[in-house]
């Protein structure tokens, strides 16, 4: 019974994060960066990610574009203004630091909600771990809350956070 409970409390969770707006997570079938670039041309939440991605080594942008499942834990523009960047300024830090920043950023291979909350840390392809926790009612990576979840590409899947994941 006691392993129930915590089990029980994930789903709950998972469900509760995956009830995002059906908005959020529908997106095309095209690669995490044809769904990036989408979204964001409907909604400009993510103006800031593509010009990191695209200031960043271009080895990023290649990740993303291509085959080999992914999981990206996606900053919206409200993420980075909490560290005062912006589209027209994240150009400006060290090229080095951004690709570092954007790699913590994803996991090797497509974890869905269900998966992400089941686990206590992922692994990143920067190197370092993501620690996984549930508290205030939603789930976290490190201290940032997951605010829509699921949002499948043809290379991956997409969370959206609040706020941008140091390493």
């Amino acid at each position: 019974m006691r392993r129930l409970v915590p089990a029980a409390l994930a789903a709950l969770l998972a469900i509760g994060v995956v009830a995002a707006p059906v908005a959020a997570r529908t997106a095309p079938s095209g690669s995490i960066v044809d769904t990036a670039l989408a979204v964001n041309a409907q909604s400009g939440e993510f103006s800031t990610l593509v010009a990191a991605v695209l200031a960043a080594d271009p080895a990023v942008l290649a990740r993303l574009a291509r085959t080999g499942q992914v999981t990206v834990f996606a900053p919206t523009d409200a993420a980075f203004a909490k560290l005062g960047l912006d589209a027209g300024n994240i150009g400006s830090l060290p090229q080095g630091t951004l690709t570092q920043i954007l790699r913590y950023h994803v996991a090797p291979g497509a974890r869905d909600a269900a998966d992400v909350v089941s686990s206590s840390r992922i692994r990143t392809l920067q190197g370092g771990f993501l620690r996984v926790s549930l508290h205030d009612g939603g789930a976290y990576v490190n201290d940032s809350r997951i605010v829509a979840t699921d949002i499948r590409t043809s290379n991956g899947i997409i969370h959206v956070i609040d706020s941008v994941l140091l390493p």
